[in-house]
């Protein structure tokens, strides 16, 4: 019996990464539901990844009335994650949901609220976390190999990458800017990888110098021209995070800033016994994933190649962070394996990220 889904936002998201994901899983599921505010958009979903009977609505309520949908995915700008999640954990759906979990943490809490009462299965779209040199470095910090891990950076730099499609730099719509869209990638892979869930206190700063004053011809983005006369966030956002256990984690997030390198994704960690860094830029071809020890008496750099197959024409799972992702999600739900993506994982993420907002709108310290 295949798993029925229903959609809930059909925009960037949903069509590079879940629609593709969910066809390559077609043998344990059916798409038979797709809500977007643009109906055009949710009937061109519908026929390219849909069932043959799929339905299309424009009010999420009218799909979670359908009692034969088991699961819902939540792909819509982050204010709405939460009216959304909270409306499908009551109508006795699971829910996948994009990152972050939520545009505050009050929302936040409202969601892991539902969920509890719900009993259902709830995860967020961290996939960053399948990717092999994410999974490598996963396995090498749980063994051990770095010991303590006391000092950590997670950055989520790009010179000039705003997005311009969609509602991204509309805040009344995502809550923020770069550090809220991609600093939420960089922040969740070094909680994940330290294990360290935590925190104490945040300070943060952001900046909005660029953003709403360069002209197109002064831009220079790679993702084409933004209007400066609508752009409402951050261009960037830096964060200094004490842990409970004195470790640090520092973390830059920026669309925009006048600088000579760029790491997305990327995570860089410090141990007792081995240090680490995991690029993160760009595509699978570009992260890269090295170390540094100790050796024969020499500290030394290591590039780990993840890419190495283990015996002849066998590279092992090559499988895309996306596919992984999913199937990861349908085994939970199957109870064939655990969650990669924890909710109190997610949780925590954004309740950093809205203390370095709430940090740097009030220049205090925010103490947990």
């Amino acid at each position: 019996m295949k798993h029925r889904i229903g959609i809930v936002g059909c925009g960037g998201i949903a069509n590079q990464k879940h629609f593709p994901a969910l066809k390559n899983a077609a043998d344990r599921v059916e798409l038979v539901a797709f809500c977007d505010l643009i109906r055009e958009r949710a009937e061109n979903a519908a026929k390219e990844f849909g069932a043959p009977d799929a339905k299309i609505y424009v009010d999420y309520h009218e799909l979670l009335k359908d009692e034969s949908i088991e699961i819902v995915y939540v792909l819509t700008p982050n204010v709405a994650h939460c009216p959304i999640s909270v409306a499908a954990f009551e109508a006795g759906k699971h829910v996948l949901c994009e990152k972050p979990m939520a545009a505050s943490v009050e929302d936040a809490e409202k969601m892991m609220e539902a969920w509890k009462k719900s009993g259902k299965m709830f995860t967020i779209g961290y996939q960053n976390r399948f990717r092999a040199d994410s999974q490598t470095m996963k396995r090498m910090c749980d063994d051990g190999e770095m010991g303590e891990i006391y000092y950590a950076q997670a950055h989520a730099l790009r010179r000039r990458g705003v997005p311009t499609w969609g509602v991204f730099t509309d805040k009344s719509q995502q809550g923020g800017g770069p550090l809220i869209d991609i600093g939420t990638h960089s922040l969740d892979l070094t909680l994940w990888l330290m294990d360290n869930y935590e925190p104490a206190s945040v300070t943060g700063v952001t900046f909005d110098k660029l953003g709403k004053t360069l002209q197109p011809k002064d831009q220079g983005n790679f993702l084409g021209t933004w209007d400066p006369d609508t752009y409402e966030v951050e261009d960037a956002a830096f964060g200094f995070v004490t842990m409970k256990d004195g470790s640090l984690i520092t973390l830059d997030a920026t669309w925009i800033l006048n600088s000579t390198e760029e790491r997305c994704a990327s995570s860089y960690l410090c141990g007792t016994k081995a240090g680490a860094e995991l690029t993160g830029v760009g595509g699978s071809n570009n992260q890269k994933l090295y170390l540094n020890k100790v050796m024969g008496g020499k500290q030394v750099k290591i590039d780990v190649d993840t890419s190495a197959g283990g015996v002849d024409f066998f590279d092992g799972d090559s499988a895309e962070p996306k596919d992984l992702e999913c199937k990861t999600w349908l085994d939970a739900i199957e109870g064939k394996g655990e969650l990669v993506v924890k909710p109190e994982q997610a949780f925590v993420v954004t309740k950093i990220l809205d203390a370095i907002y709430k940090s740097a709108e009030t220049g205090k310290q925010i103490v947990f």
